[in-house]
């Protein structure tokens, strides 16, 4: 199996049902995606799967052979931020940061498929289902 994994190629050895998220931290030693719950509910494993988001705690590996897979890593790094994670540090949404990723992967998804402005609704919406998101600090909320 290959995947892309922020923007490498990379062929996969661990065994076809392996989740992503085991595949992605033990294999290729990525770490922003989370174990939180380990059944889909959380959000903090969330990646980019071809541009979608999706709970790599719930995907096997295989369904996802030779797709383009995007974490944190991939949308910049200390010197050049995304616009989203640019966002996320001026306005001091980090929160404790467990759940950081998968909240700045959504968001970024959504700009992407919208391609344009969004409504603040739609952002609330997109990150409803990541695991801080709703119950703690409305930092990120601007």
């Amino acid at each position: 199996m290959k995947l892309t994994v922020n923007g490498v190629e990379t062929a996969i050895s661990s065994p076809p049902l392996t989740p992503l998220l085991h595949v992605l931290r033990d294999e290729l030693d990525i770490t922003s995606p989370k174990a939180g719950c380990q059944q889909g509910g959380c959000g903090t494993c969330t990646v980019l799967v071809d541009g979608e988001p999706r709970r790599s705690c719930l995907t096997a590996v295989a369904a996802v052979d030779g797709a383009s897979i995007t974490t944190v890593e991939g949308l910049g790094d200390h010197e050049t931020l995304s616009p989203v994670q640019a966002a996320f540090h001026n306005h001091y949404a980090a929160q404790c940061g467990f759940c950081t990723p998968g909240m700045i992967l959504a968001a970024t998804a959504l700009l992407e498929r919208k391609g344009g402005p969004v409504e603040r609704d739609e952002v609330l919406d997109a990150l409803a289902t990541i695991a801080a998101a709703p119950a703690t600090s409305r930092s990120w909320r601007r």
